[in-house]
């Protein structure tokens, strides 16, 4: 059994009370699978009066509760948020990560950032209190310091913006590093800046700014946080467009000559892709099986429709491999969406394939999300046996294979540099 399968298995199992024997008609994995917060609430009322809550099973009951409320924080929604967090539900690893992602986009609206200052507090607070030992809630603890400095500097509270970011600064072993969750690093460069700018130090905002860009670690919303910072330092903003192309020419050249490395002049099928194994021991481990062309394969689209890839020769075609519960997958779409945006009147496909989950579960997923790319699914793994996630494959229009690469590449704007790279250097191969 691969490691793919293993973290899916263990994801699944703790969902466990969704599969105990005396739930049949509503159960938390239905639950979890509907789409918008007001028919989950709906779901779970029905729930209710069908089956009054058994106080000794408070614990269990409220695993619904903690997501009505974050669906419904989501939506801007802090009465609800508030009453069904009012029994002080504990907050689960994978909940807390979509608490801190709804608060890390709330804190962008100058509407909510007074609640975003209090309950990413209170969040900090109870892991601080508790001394978790989670590393969930660990490495959530230094994004939450830092969405609450940046919560508190638009605010006018520089003391409490400046402590906060200095703290989540010195957390060991938290995420900017991991390429794991989106933008970890990106995020950090934006929220700093902006709390500096709001201390006055306006100047070493814009340094700070100037080489996360220069770096690849940005994306669109530091972007924009560098020109108004740019405008606060210069008067104005003439001279801004200029120097943000520059940095992100710098980026790209960067990038560009890293893969360029990586590019397979030679692929014959069956093709065995390799990778160090991650586990450090200084040997390769194999990432996945080409056994047949692609031309050969065909694969179901989210509504039951076969896709041949026989339809897309003379096209560059780029294939992705992910799952609903990678984090590091999920966090690469961003970037493709650009390219494929980008390439959209080229001879260009770009398909994200999910693994071994059901067509329900992808469509749900997909649906929350707004996820725009083509998506395919290969629930039985048949098609390259893909052992790790995500794993992304680039192949030229006359379907050979000329990159592969797995894992995320730590921020937007470097996983848009990067496959904007393969897919030049394989027109340029391939002389389109």
């Amino acid at each position: 059994m691969n490691k793919l399968l293993i973290c899916l298995l263990i994801m699944i199992s703790g969902s466990s009370w969704a599969q105990q024997e005396e739930v049949e008609k509503y159960n938390f994995e239905d639950f979890e699978l509907i789409v918008k917060v007001e028919d989950q609430e709906n779901y779970f009322n029905k729930m209710l009066q069908e089956n009054p809550e058994d106080k000794s099973k408070t614990k269990e009951y409220n695993l619904y509760r903690v997501v009505l409320a974050t669906g419904w924080l989501a939506k801007g929604n802090i009465e609800k948020y508030n009453y069904y967090m009012q029994t002080n539900p504990e907050i689960s690893g994978k909940n807390l990560i979509y608490l801190s992602y709804v608060l890390e986009d709330l804190v962008e609206e100058p509407k909510y950032q007074s609640i975003v200052a209090k309950i990413s507090k209170d969040i900090i607070d109870d892991i601080e209190k508790n001394a978790k030992s989670d590393e969930i809630a660990n490495l959530r603890l230094q994004v939450l310091l830092e969405v609450n400095a940046m919560a508190n500097a638009k605010l006018g509270d520089i003391d409490v913006a400046l402590k906060n970011i200095q703290k989540s600064s010195e957390i060991k072993d938290g995420a900017r590093e991991m390429k794991y969750f989106k933008d970890s690093k990106s995020n950090y460069y934006n929220r700093y800046a902006i709390v500096l700018s709001a201390a006055g130090k306006d100047k070493m905002a814009l340094d700070t700014l100037v080489y996360a860009v220069r770096h690849a670690d940005s994306n669109p919303k530091l972007v924009k946080t560098l020109r108004e910072v740019y405008k606060k330092v210069h008067g104005n903003d003439k001279g801004a467009d200029k120097l943000i192309s520059d940095l992100q020419k710098e980026a790209y050249e960067k990038e560009y000559e890293e893969v360029e490395k990586l590019y397979i002049a030679e692929s014959t099928i069956p093709f065995q892709g390799v990778i160090s194994d991650p586990s450090g021991n200084g040997e390769t481990f194999p990432l996945f099986n080409a056994t047949k062309p692609i031309h050969e394969i065909s694969l179901p689209d989210l509504n039951g429709n076969t896709i041949n890839f026989n339809d897309h020769k003379g096209k560059v075609l780029v294939i992705d491999f992910w799952t609903t519960i990678c984090t590091p997958c999920i966090a690469a779409f961003a970037g493709f969406e650009r390219v494929v945006s980008e390439y959209k009147k080229e001879p260009f496909q770009l398909f994200i394939i999910d693994l071994f989950e059901t067509q329900r579960t992808v469509k749900s997923f997909i649906t929350k999300k707004g996820i725009s790319l083509d998506v395919l699914r290969d629930e039985p793994n048949g098609a390259y046996g893909i052992n790790g996630t995500p794993t992304k494959i680039v192949f030229d229009t006359m379907g050979n294979i000329r990159f592969y690469s797995s894992g995320y590449a730590g921020s937007t704007d470097r996983e848009y540099y990067k496959l904007k790279a393969m897919v030049e250097i394989t027109k340029t191969e391939s002389k389109i």
